[in-house]
């Protein structure tokens, strides 16, 4: 009887291809198929890093349930599967925790393949040691709720990191200069790994005046060690 398959969690570039590990093409090379969110990301990854044309198998919020069922089965029986995000490190903020839960339940191995990650990145240009943080991820579209969640988060007392879509990043900076004090420190990093990549450093209406209305890939951090300026 063949051995069963395993299940990788493939990290891929969040922007410069030059990123992609070693271990990242030999396992894409030798899965026999690739989780993607997106069918198209996924086949423009395996076109940008010269590997064959494989079978590609979308994963997202509508139809995870079913397909881990399959996926799962389709492993006992020996194939093995690479899960990939649209960018960086799979799972984080993105589907796949399910199929990493029931792979884990019936036995099968998890292997995690570590490579490019926003949010790792932008934690290590931090320009102050960094203890602990609280990730508060992509947060509720509604205003109202938005401010809400960031209220809660400013009671923690410990740097925050958020992360939104590109058109809400303006709208972001606004509700955390309302929430935390237009004095507020915060880092942000945009299109990181791109030819356009910037930090930005300060108060955050100052950070705001810079970024105006520009839309980007961006991870913020809210420094709320720092003394706040209330105004």
């Amino acid at each position: 009887m063949k051995p069963a398959g395993k299940l990788y969690i493939v990290a891929t570039p969040i922007g410069n291809w030059g990123d992609i590990t070693l271990r990242a093409l030999d396992t894409l090379r030798s899965v026999d198929a690739v989780i993607c969110e997106e069918l198209r990301e996924g086949s423009t990854l395996l076109k940008r890093l010269n590997i064959e044309p494989k079978e590609l198998i979308t994963l997202n919020e509508h139809n995870e349930a079913d397909q881990a069922m399959q996926l799962v089965i389709r492993m006992h029986q020996g194939e093995s599967f690479a899960l990939i995000s649209d960018g960086g490190t799979p799972v984080f903020s993105d589907p796949g925790a399910y199929l990493i839960q029931r792979a884990s339940e019936s036995g099968l191995q998890v292997v995690p393949v570590p490579g490019a990650s926003s949010l790792m990145a932008a934690l290590s240009v931090l320009d102050y040691r960094l203890g602990q943080f609280v990730f508060g991820g992509f947060l509720d579209r509604d205003p109202d709720r938005r401010r809400q969640e960031l209220q809660r988060l400013r009671g923690l007392q410990l740097p925050v990191v958020l992360m939104d879509t590109p058109y809400r990043l303006a709208a972001l900076l606004a509700d955390v200069a309302k929430t935390f004090g237009k004095g507020q420190k915060v880092t942000l990093a945009m299109n990181l790994t791109l030819p356009d990549e910037q930090i930005l450093r300060g108060p955050v209406s100052e950070v705001s005046q810079q970024v105006g209305k520009r839309k980007a890939e961006f991870i913020l951090i809210v420094d709320v060690q720092n003394p706040r300026k209330r105004s």
